[in-house]
């Protein structure tokens, strides 16, 4: 039996449970395993306290059915006879709650007949004892007669002479559960609703000099993720828990809150970067941390997941930082909740599936690939779904395997696909240069049919950038079916659709389509969802993260996301390619900068990661700060090509003077940004971004004319022109032979109406990552151009984009380690 009640406990058909069993069953054992959100009857220890103390719930039925026949109880005197267990304890309870005096007695008690001769009310727990004359009962006492068996009418009714009242609960009791359970209806519906969040932020106390990350991470406590979920709304089905502090969500929650207004769209961007990064995460957890913990507005920050490659190369981690992260960070950074790794699985499965079908085309006749491509099993043939649809897209409509003319087989078997356009490459979350060029099929089972590859970093794989932009899981299908993974020997796609694939690749998706709640040092929550290159894709988090946290947080809450890179890279294929995708309209941009980097656009030194900084980057300049500037105000008007208001939020450095703090926010304000605030999150968590947190709440409030930078049906050309002399500045494009040749057969397979993806430097507004500030009168060169059809965008190359990192001299890996008692992981950073 507990068996049973534990599995329709979990299935989220079931709305209520009611038990009908012997007596002897109704242990606490069986009762309290209903879940108490599902218990009509009322009669689990949960639901008794919440009884007990006056709460609002559910009473049990039979204690319904009793109480109302008993009416007017005030200042009298109840006996319960035989009455047993949890009824006992919850009849007892409303009835003194209700101003009875209430007496328990066995029916074989030998005190019973004094008690039944002193009691104004008495209440049997099931018939009347045969031993027990109505002589015994006082005169005008009311009986009631109760049983476990609600669905039973076998109860004894007394007999015409009895001098008491006689009554029993019967169908009254079984209108009672009813009645429950229409009340659990309700609230089930009423808890499906959108509804205000009971959310308690974790406290912070931030010390001086700030510690390491990784320091500040540990010395915090982190909600349980249950507990997280439960605040902002989210229903026990609608959570798949990973440890303690790790949640996937479900997608059911769109459908369930589909009518509730979404919140508040803001990206974050930033100014054209120093190697070192002017701190987007950061910005980005400090400002939910402000709106949440401190003004009391809910918010969502939606996150990328880092890289495990650099995490152990040269970058480290990449929870935001300081008092401003994403905790625990040790499990942001590391495995998360295995999406990248289903990832790999995916992609090295097509890949694999790819030269396969290469070695078996070539190594087979039509009919010996007719016969195993369509095997004959328990004495049937049959073609399986996908299959029918191959035969369908070649214009082949039959469904008996027996039918098909050898012409129409050979057509089928036969994809002839041409190894020298093979694009699509495996992929490892390692960085390893030595897998930048290799050669696959030197062994001798591959007859010799050997060809150059490389391998890419996992998250440069277009499954990544498709698990950011899909909507669905059915919207994910259809694009990893469009996937192409080269061209064959007349020229025409082949995608993973034609190599039958597709459904394997869904499959090894489904979990990693669902976003993972995580939260920030003050227990704000935070989404982290896909994490593509920012290059060779767009780089933002995922589509699917943003709609559902935009329904959590109600029409008057925030979600926060951002976009890799400059804002002349991630926040334009943000606009022109998440947003088209998403159809969601941004409120407002917040552009981060910092005097660093500001500096370094007026001309200060080279900034080099791990080297100290130039006495320039600390000491006051304001000369080079103002110089530096004109990126600033650049990125402001790229912005504002889009016409979304926009907020400067200046990451606060300890070198950065009051002086040169001012000057840029003055410089910002007069360039049209709707206010520029200096930020102070990273030292002292969320309080250090409530200025930024009011200033977007009033930026919203701003008109809005949001629009696409292009039209998609401009062509393939013309759309990268509109992107290099309206975003970068520069005064023409041009393509290389090369790239020409890949745009007319893009616009020949018919991809020319897809958004363009921009592969370029992120170190300058140009192609030379040298030329800082704002650079003029250059041509953008375009070297080569790709797709991604699967993704839904073309991406031109602008110079040589490396795929697959490296590891330094220093690799982080040399600080990182394991304390083999703790657990406890060291050296992140």
């Amino acid at each position: 039996i507990v068996g049973e009640i534990l599995r329709l406990n979990e299935d989220p058909n079931v709305q209520g449970l009611a038990l009908d069993l012997p007596e002897s069953l109704y242990s606490s054992k069986v009762l309290n395993a209903v879940k108490p959100e599902k218990d009509v009857d009322g009669l689990s220890s949960v639901n008794l306290g919440c009884l007990v103390h006056g709460d609002d719930c559910l009473v049990p039925p039979t204690v319904g059915a009793v109480m109302e026949l008993l009416g007017d109880i005030g200042g009298r005197k109840v006996l319960l006879v035989g009455v047993r267990g949890a009824e006992a304890a919850a009849l007892q309870s409303v009835l003194q709650r209700q101003g009875a005096t209430v007496l328990s007695c066995h029916c074989k008690a030998p005190q019973l007949q004094s008690e039944l001769g002193h009691a104004d009310m008495v209440v049997f727990g099931s018939a009347k004892p045969s031993d027990v004359p109505a002589s015994w009962i006082k005169p005008g006492a009311t009986v009631i007669y109760g049983a476990h068996d609600l669905l039973s009418e076998k109860h004894s009714c007394g007999q015409q002479n009895d001098p008491a009242a006689e009554k029993t609960v019967g169908s009254l009791a079984v209108a009672m559960r009813m009645q429950n359970m229409v009340k659990n209806l309700e609230r089930r519906i009423q808890s499906q609703r959108h509804r205000k969040w009971d959310f308690h932020s974790l406290k912070l106390q931030p010390l001086s000099p700030v510690p390491s990350d990784i320091e500040i991470s540990r010395a915090q406590s982190p909600k349980a993720v249950d507990v997280l979920a439960k605040e902002i709304g989210l229903l026990t089905d609608e959570i798949e828990i990973y440890g303690q502090t790790k949640a996937k969500v479900r997608l059911s929650l769109l459908e369930r809150l589909k009518d509730q207004p979404d919140g508040k769209y803001v990206l974050v961007a930033g100014i054209t970067p120093t190697p070192l990064g002017e701190g987007k995460s950061t910005v980005t957890v400090g400002l939910v941390q402000a709106l949440t913990a401190h003004l009391n507005i809910n918010s969502f920050a939606c996150l990328r997941q880092p890289s495990q490659g650099p995490t152990f190369g040269v970058k480290g981690g990449a929870a935001g930082g300081g008092y401003a992260q994403v905790i625990p960070m040790e499990e942001f950074n590391l495995h998360l909740t295995g999406d990248i790794h289903a990832i790999t699985a995916a992609n090295n499965l097509l890949a694999a599936a790819i030269d396969a079908r290469i070695l078996h085309e070539n190594s087979q006749s039509d009919k010996s690939l007719y016969n195993r491509l369509v095997p004959v099993v328990n004495g049937v043939r049959g073609f399986s779904p996908i299959q029918l649809a191959r035969l369908r897209r070649l214009g082949i409509n039959k469904t008996d395997p027996g039918t098909l003319t050898e012409e129409e087989i050979s057509k089928f078997v036969r994809l002839d696909i041409d190894p020298s356009t093979i694009t699509w490459q495996r992929v490892v979350d390692t960085n390893d240069r030595f897998l930048r060029k290799i050669t696959v099929g030197q062994g001798n089972t591959e007859k010799g049919f050997a060809r150059q590859a490389q391998f890419d970093i996992a998250v440069a794989s277009e499954i990544m950038a498709i698990l950011a932009l899909t909507t669905s899981l059915q919207d994910m299908k259809e694009r990893l079916g469009r996937v192409v993974v080269a061209n064959d020997k007349k020229g025409q796609p082949v995608t993973a659709e034609d190599l039958g694939v597709t459904g394997a690749l869904a499959v090894l998706m489904k979990d990693a389509i669902k976003p993972t709640l995580m939260q920030t040092l003050e227990g704000t929550p935070v989404f982290v969802h896909a994490g593509p290159f920012a290059n060779i894709a767009h780089g933002s988090s995922s589509v699917l993260a943003d709609k559902i946290a935009l329904k959590l947080v109600g029409e008057k809450g925030f979600v926060v996301t951002e976009a890799g890179f400059g804002a002349d890279i991630g926040m334009e294929k943000f606009f022109n390619i998440k947003c088209r995708t998403s159809g969601l309209v941004p409120s407002v941009v917040v552009l981060v900068a910092t005097v660093r980097a500001l500096k370094m656009h007026g001309g200060g030194p080279n900034v080099t990661a791990g080297a100290p900084l130039k006495k320039e980057y600390t000491e006051e300049n304001l000369q080079l700060v103002a110089d530096g500037c004109c990126n600033l105000q650049k990125q402001i008007q790229i912005t504002q090509l889009f016409g979304v208001p926009v907020v400067v939020a200046l990451n606060v450095f300890k070198t950065d003077s009051p002086a040169e703090i001012d000057l840029v926010c003055k410089i910002a304000k007069e360039s049209g940004a709707f206010d520029a605030v200096p930020c102070n999150h990273w030292s002292a968590g969320g309080k250090g971004a409530i200025k930024l947190a009011q200033a977007v709440e009033k930026a919203v409030n701003q008109k809005n004319s949001f629009k696409y930078l292009y039209n998609l049906e401009l062509p393939i050309a013309e759309k990268i022109r509109v992107i290099a002399q309206k975003v970068y500045g520069a005064q023409d494009i041009e393509l290389s032979p090369v790239a020409q040749s890949q745009v007319d057969r893009y616009t020949q397979q018919g991809f020319g109406n897809l958004p363009i993806c921009m592969a370029k430097t992120h170190l300058s507004l140009s192609h030379q990552p040298e030329r800082k500030g704002v650079p003029t009168g250059f041509i953008l060169p375009i070297s080569d151009v790709r797709a991604s059809i699967g993704a839904g965008f073309i991406y031109p190359l602008v110079g040589t984009m490396s795929t697959m990192p490296g590891l330094p001299t220093r690799s982080c890996f040399y600080d990182i380690d394991l304390d083999p008692v703790t657990e406890e992981v060291k050296g992140l950073f």
